[in-house]
């Protein structure tokens, strides 16, 4: 069976000049085999996970290609997921930390992934 590499980067959405909100990735790249599943998180700074102005996405970019939405954490906790993996990953959140589950990988699963934050 063959491995897979995962990258993990991150991204900001930030309004008008303030640059006082940090996202941070726990790692840069996870390499796993198909089947498997792995955990990415990350963790904020200059903003809380349970403020109503704000939501925690999980995104991926494919090779060469366009990135796709994977899902979000609102403040209080709820989630939606795209509908081409929302039997597959989970988005959780704990403290200053925001994390995505995903399960049963594939090959068509390489990818850059990151997370951002947005406003309501």
């Amino acid at each position: 069976m063959s491995s897979m590499h995962l990258e993990k980067a991150f991204a900001q959405v930030l309004q008008g000049t303030q640059c006082s909100v940090v996202l941070t990735p726990t790692s840069s790249t996870v390499t796993v085999k198909p089947g498997s599943s792995f955990t990415l998180t990350c963790t904020v700074s200059g903003y809380s996970l349970t403020d109503r102005s704000y939501a925690s996405h999980w995104i991926r970019q494919f090779p060469g290609k366009t990135m796709e939405w994977l899902g979000v954490i609102w403040y209080e906790a709820s989630t939606d997921y795209h509908d081409s993996v929302k039997d597959r990953i989970t988005i959780s959140k704990s403290g200053n930390s925001f994390s995505l589950q995903m399960r049963s990988l594939t090959t068509a699963d390489t990818a850059v992934y990151y997370c951002a934050r947005g406003s309501q």
